[in-house]
């Protein structure tokens, strides 16, 4: 008579063998770090067993067709449960998957096992994908970005510091010609680049192909005029994608360097995208629209640095990943294990970052991190300090709304990036000396001068919703 495992009926998730405190992950597994919060009067082991059973084999009761199966390779197996510093209800629940449940190269597979049906488990009052480690194994499945930080550096010709950009704005209303004109101010200005923003794609009051038209008249005007590579991130986002393939097409024929998706449009789309994106020489940007609906809040979701980690294997090259002192949500330790994660090669486990398992890329190049949001010239030390050089510093309003006009905020942004970048290489130490550098080059230029007078008081000072579960060691003196 069967016994155990095998008995009929409703039985407990941690004795179907899906807590394996004992089990040893293996180099190949896929990890993932769950912050769990079980309902009143169920264990944490129980809680952590059930989401590793709910996201690979198991169901709600025991089915004679797992022993047609080695259904030990397929269980996800919870091999750790740690309680949440301060937090009573809360704990994270580590849990590894075997390497043969997912298919090679496949985001939306891969996503659809990891969080695909758990997050709406009685059992749990709320469920967070905090972390996951993508064994080489399975990165190397993956084309990665379709160009990466040194060859978009190499194509532009521009190195040793930030990339300067700015979304047009208002995002919506203005006609093509207009549009196109700001494209030209900011870049002729000093800008690397201008952008579309998320919302912007096919309107009534401005068609896809008029704005690209515009927009690449105003991009190779400003390449005449200063002897730069520039772009424009024309967004391509549209409903299907034999629509987006077109506009990609389109922007190609008309020399465009870079061209933008929507993170709405999905992860197969976003893989296709990539391809192409590899396939033509084009740059590819990111826009994270959406995020915060499911990354933002602490308890439930999936944490950003799980989605830079997605979007790296998917195959962009850049994508928005926080500004720290911008208008936006962003803890300063958890925007530099984002901006780590996309970027390194190798990057180590770091509580303090929010970092829980060691990562190895395996030469996979870096994806750009976009700082956009509420930014501007007065704040150059903090973003250089803060984000490093290989990133994409935007400044929307902090350019176009510069009272001398767009060319104006573009100068002063270029002014106040290379004043610091100069003050760096001197072996200054820029972060503390920030205003005083920001000061002295603003008298050789009155734009910069107007911009600081302007914003040089402007901050947004409000307390991270989600930050690091560390506890800070007293340190004796």
């Amino acid at each position: 008579m069967s016994s155990g495992r095998w008995s009929a009926g409703v039985i407990p998730y941690a004795e179907m063998g899906y807590w394996r405190p004992d089990y040893e992950p293996k180099d190949s597994d896929v990890l993932a770090a769950f912050r769990i919060t079980p309902q009143p009067g169920v264990p944490p082991e129980e809680a952590g067993a059930a989401v590793a059973g709910e996201s690979s084999t198991a169901t709600w009761t025991v089915v004679w067709t797992d022993r047609l199966t080695a259904y030990e390779q397929y269980q996800a197996k919870c091999y750790r449960v740690d309680a949440v510093p301060g937090q009573e209800d809360q704990f994270i629940a580590h849990i590894a998957y075997d390497l043969d449940l997912f298919e090679e190269g496949s985001i939306a597979n891969l996503t659809s096992s990891i969080i695909g049906n758990v997050f709406g488990f009685k059992a749990l009052k709320a469920l967070r994908l905090e972390d996951m480690r993508i064994p080489t194994h399975y990165v190397k499945t993956f084309q990665g970005p379709a160009h990466g930080i040194v060859m978009e550096r190499e194509y532009l010709g521009k190195f040793g510091r930030p990339l300067l950009g700015a979304t047009v704005k208002p995002k919506l209303g203005l006609s093509a010609r207009n549009y196109g004109r700001v494209v030209y101010e900011a870049l002729r200005g000093g800008l690397d680049f201008t952008k579309d923003d998320e919302n912007i794609n096919s309107q009534p009051f401005m068609r896809w192909r008029d704005r690209f038209l515009y927009c690449m008249e105003g991009v190779n005007r400003a390449q005449a005029t200063t002897g730069e590579v520039k772009g424009h991130y024309l967004n391509i986002t549209a409903a299907t994608m034999e629509d987006m393939y077109e506009r990609a097409e389109f922007a190609k024929e008309l020399g465009s360097v870079i061209v933008m998706i929507d993170l709405t449009i999905g992860y197969t789309a976003i893989q296709s995208m990539a391809k192409w994106a590899r396939k033509n020489g084009v740059i590819l940007h990111l826009h994270r629209a959406g995020h915060s609906t499911y990354t933002r809040q602490k308890t439930h979701g999936v944490n950003f640095r799980v989605i830079a980690k997605w979007m790296r294997l998917a195959g962009v090259d850049h994508i928005h990943a926080g500004t720290v002192v911008g208008k936006l949500e962003g803890d300063p330790n958890s925007v530099r294990g984002y901006y780590d994660t996309l970027r390194l090669d190798k990057v180590a486990a770091d509580p303090i970052k929010g970092l829980y398992f060691d990562q190895e890329w395996a030469s996979m190049p870096g994806t750009m991190p976009v700082a956009s949001g509420g930014i501007h010239a007065g704040q150059m030390h903090q973003l250089l300090h803060y984000l490093g050089e290989d990133s994409i510093l935007q400044f929307g309003g902090g350019t176009i709304g510069h009272p001398m006009g767009i060319a104006a905020g573009a100068t002063a942004n270029r002014v106040a990036l290379e004043a610091m970048i100069k003050a760096r290489n001197e072996g200054r130490d820029y972060l503390a000396e920030g205003p005083d550098i920001l000061r002295a080059a603003a008298k050789q230029s009155r734009e910069l001068d107007i911009a600081l007078s302007t914003w040089g008081d402007i901050t947004f000072t409000y307390e991270s919703t989600d930050t690091p579960d560390v506890v800070e060691t007293p340190v004796s003196i």
